[in-house]
């Protein structure tokens, strides 16, 4: 193989286990030689019957192989774990960090020069993303795109955020069983992620921010003919990279992050952006504290007027010009000289089209929200930290005093929720905990508790709700969410009981419990300490090393906090 080729310490030489290496190729028809010039791309493909979502990337590999091929490399297709939101309990997100190890350990283990990550539904970019970063060689990410979107009573179906609205209705008895029926068959509209600006449109524009991906391609609907062409051209650009040298670490970078984070505002993307920047970021040594998504996010306003925070769905957003129309709308607070897969800096992403704000897409001056981001919270309920998605909540709440309600968990929620005898009001601050990484275990998306029947049968449409777990990004509503530490670390959150009275500043960052610390210590005495039912498995393990939500939800064993965390140790090349 060509000097400086990863895979010649694979196929290089005259011994058995070259001849081994090399024979294993030729078992698939492809002849290697020593020497040979050819790098050798891996193709990661998330693609399964049990995830929807990723349904699409069949036909993309195909397209990457091509491109791989005209560019002079050999690709070679392998599989990985594939997280689907829609069947994988008791959430995807205990199984990102799985993911993650199983695509840097295929990568470590084989004879593999650079790499394309084919992913799309929600925790399946932000893995890939965090193995790239860990492995460190030259790697694209290519999305599969947003699913086609239905049509119920005249409306386009947004996925996700017209499912909670319509159960809110149909639990209420808004909605005839039939009509809820009827809507159960327009959610069945083909494969593809989430067409609303849910965590999977939210990963796959910050990945093509951050510069991992062709400039744009992250907002293709699933199908359409141009996400093959994407493909294609990420397959030949790949093996451009390798002979370049080209790896993530030089691509996402500290600038990188905050061009992601200010995005992040612009788009009113998922508040799960938060948890996954943060990931990816501690796999290369960096850190973004949470304080950063909010300093950033008030200098933008939301432009993306897509569903759950605008008007439109995602095919419209890629309609107005994708993320380089937005990119060159907020290039003003962008480092554009940051590097991207091209070889060229972020501004060729801005000058990639020649449209203007349209549509999906605002100018600065019309914006659909005057400021964006993510607001952080601090106090005695979340010392280190909660967020709050200011683009999906209510103004009316951002200032308010109630007293708590709490749930202990899902079956805790949905049995007590709508009891009539339960004491609630409008001001009443919904309050759960036991949801947060280590609990469950993996931080299930219950964040956006739904509003107590009588209380909607009432008017009531919004509420404070606070938890230690995560919401969907498709979900929208005053939900305090991410709180840490998390009740089953000992967080406060645990402590708090029916009738405290809760305070919420989002303007002052606070969130405070208005409880005598005295009365505080003597509940921790008091406290049952946290028991987990898994006593071996991938559900321990996780629960024994998961960080806190604003590390980014990681093993504690995977980030790379020093340059010696960071160096990719290669395997022995031997007889196996």
């Amino acid at each position: 193989m060509t000097p400086g080729l990863r895979s010649a310490a694979w196929f290089d030489g005259d011994d058995e286990v070259a001849v081994e290496h090399r024979a294993a190729l030729g078992s698939l028809g492809i002849t290697v030689s020593p020497g040979d010039p050819r790098p050798v791309i891996g193709i990661a493909q998330s693609v399964s019957d049990l995830n929807p979502c990723n349904e699409g990337l069949r036909d993309l590999a195909e397209a990457v192989k091509e491109g791989v091929r005209a560019a002079g490399g050999i690709p070679l297709e392998f599989p990985t774990i594939s997280l689907g939101e829609d069947l994988m309990k008791p959430t995807a997100m205990l199984y990102r960090n799985l993911m993650a190890m199983d695509v840097e350990e295929t990568l470590r283990a084989h004879p593999i020069d650079g790499v394309v990550l084919l992913g799309n539904c929600d925790k399946t970019i932000p893995a890939q993303l965090m193995a790239a970063a860990s492995a460190d060689l030259p790697a694209i990410q290519v999305a599969g795109g947003s699913r086609p979107v239905a049509v119920f009573r005249g409306k386009p179906v947004g996925t996700g955020t017209d499912l909670w609205r319509h159960w809110e209705e149909y639990r209420n008895g808004r909605m005839s069983p039939e009509d809820w029926a009827a809507f159960e068959r327009c959610l069945s509209c083909g494969p593809g992620a989430c067409n609303t600006m849910g965590t999977a449109s939210t990963m796959a524009l910050l990945a093509e921010s951050l510069g991992m991906s062709l400039p744009g391609t992250s907002s293709i609907p699933t199908g359409d003919p141009r996400a093959r062409l994407g493909a294609e051209r990420a397959g030949r650009r790949v093996v451009a990279m390798v002979e370049e040298g080209l790896r993530p670490s030089a691509v996402m970078t500290s600038a990188a992050f905050d061009n992601a984070v200010t995005v992040l505002a612009a788009i009113g993307g998922s508040t799960n952006a938060v948890i996954h920047l943060c990931a990816i970021a501690g796999r290369l040594g960096l850190r973004i504290p949470l304080e950063r998504f909010q300093e950033l996010g008030r200098r933008v306003p939301v432009l993306a007027d897509v569903s759950p925070s605008g008007r439109y769905l995602m095919d419209a957003f890629d309609r107005a010009g994708g993320l380089p129309v937005l990119l060159a709308e907020i290039a003003g607070h962008l480092d554009l000289q940051t590097a991207t897969v091209t070889g060229g800096p972020l501004s060729g992403y801005v000058s990639a089209t020649g449209g203007s704000p349209r549509g999906a897409i605002r100018t600065l001056d019309s914006p659909v929200q005057e400021r964006g981001g993510i607001a952080v919270l601090r106090g005695n309920l979340a010392p280190d930290g909660a967020v709050l998605k200011t683009a999906a909540a209510s103004p009316g709440l951002f200032r308010h005093r109630g007293p708590a309600v709490v749930f202990r968990g899902w079956h805790d929620l949905r049995r007590r929720l709508d009891d009539p005898d339960l004491p609630l009001s409008a001001d009443t601050v919904l309050v759960l905990t036991g949801c947060g990484p280590k609990a469950v275990p993996g931080m299930p998306e219950w964040g956006m508790i739904p509003i107590p029947a009588r209380l909607a049968a009432a008017g009531v449409t919004d509420m404070v709700r606070i938890s230690d777990g995560r919401m969907s990004g498709t979900s929208f509503g005053t939900c305090v969410l991410h709180v840490a530490p998390e009740a089953a670390a000992g967080g406060p959150l645990g402590l708090v009981r029916d009738g405290d009275m809760i305070e919420l500043d989002v303007e002052a960052g606070l969130l405070h419990l208005d409880v005598p610390e005295a009365e505080l210590e003597a509940r921790r005495e008091r406290a049952e300490p946290f028991r987990t039912p898994h006593l071996r498995g991938w559900p321990r393990l996780y629960q024994d090393h998961v960080t806190q939500a604003p590390e980014g939800c990681d093993l504690d064993f995977l980030q790379a906090p020093t340059p010696e965390h960071r160096r990719f140790v290669e395997p022995v090349i031997g007889r196996s």
